[in-house]
């Protein structure tokens, strides 16, 4: 049986352990031990109670597991690299890693540095923490799985075939880099007004803050289309991706966007991977993007108050 190791077990993290348990070897790796017994709360609403197997990092040095088929890397994007480093002395570098972070800043940096296959995941399940003890499914949505070079169709096939079979509705794609980008579109409208706002998903739909996702999503439109990233569903340019997001909004209402978690958790967001690429693109292509700058300078001041 392939064994699959989840370093991160945070939100989606944890999602993932739950899913793939019940079919495969499964541990999770964090910088601490949590409970064995973990809790996950169905978007029905029903409680389920699963033991999952957790270790720390540093443990592994000193009691080695068992070689892993598959390395999930779930932590947010600006640790991907130091996460994979702390354990590279213990997995070969053939191992294939799978690479779970919003925006488009560890993946390409991770391609280039591993030795191994890397793929990309893409997802709109929607998940948040009730603590060390339980995570909360608060919406689900499809997964995309494939590698920026489009070398290991067959490797993402498995995996999806596995994701899919443990209800983690999942699909291998091989334009995993148009889909990285469509995600961060998403992420770009609406993590940072959640977070700011201190809002669930579902509320954006409201007068206060429908007018700015809509701004936002008009810079993203212009930047993408430089980009050659395609409009979604077949769509034409801005129209397309505004009703993308509003799907998305929709279909994860309830949901507690990963940015809006690290401010009440006081830590540093992810604005740096998701706002980050989209200004710099916009800068090289010599396009504005004041309101995507501003969200920035907004989400820097407010980490800086932590």
């Amino acid at each position: 049986m392939t064994s699959h190791w989840i370093l991160g077990p945070g939100a989606i993290g944890r999602l993932l352990a739950h899913s793939l348990s019940p079919f495969t070897d499964t541990t999770l790796i964090g910088r601490r031990a949590l409970p064995e017994q973990q809790h996950l709360t169905t978007p029905e609403g029903e409680e389920r109670i699963q033991r999952l197997a957790s270790v720390t990092a540093a443990e592994l040095t000193s009691h080695p597991l068992p070689a892993p088929g598959f390395v999930h890397i779930t932590t947010k994007a600006m640790a991907a690299e130091a996460v994979l480093a702390s354990i590279a002395d213990v997995v070969a570098p053939t191992t294939p890693l799978v690479l779970w972070q919003n925006g488009f800043l560890a993946q390409p940096r991770i391609t280039q540095t591993w030795p191994g296959p890397v793929l990309c995941a893409t997802t709109t399940q929607g998940a948040y923490l009730t603590g060390d003890g339980g995570v909360v499914h608060a919406g689900r949505g499809p997964t995309f799985i494939g590698d920026l070079d489009n070398q290991h169709a067959v490797l993402a096939e498995a995996l999806a075939a596995l994701l899919s079979e443990a209800n983690f509705t999942a699909t291998a794609v091989g334009d995993i880099r148009q889909r990285l980008w469509q995600k961060l579109a998403v992420n770009a409208a609406i993590n940072p007004l959640v977070a700011l706002n201190g809002v669930r998903n579902g509320e954006l739909r409201g007068d206060a803050y429908a007018g700015r996702l809509a701004a936002v999503v008009k810079e993203v439109a212009a930047i993408l289309k430089q980009e050659n990233i395609a409009p979604p569903n077949g769509g034409k340019n801005e129209d397309a991706w505004l009703a993308l997001v509003w799907q998305v909004v929709e279909n994860t209402a309830n949901n507690k966007a990963s940015m809006l978690q690290d401010v009440e958790a006081k830590r540093p967001t992810e604005r740096g991977a998701i706002l980050g690429p989209l200004i710099d693109s916009a800068e090289r292509h010599g396009l504005q993007c004041g309101v995507l700058k501003e969200l920035d300078s907004e989400l820097a001041k407010l980490e800086a108050e932590f």
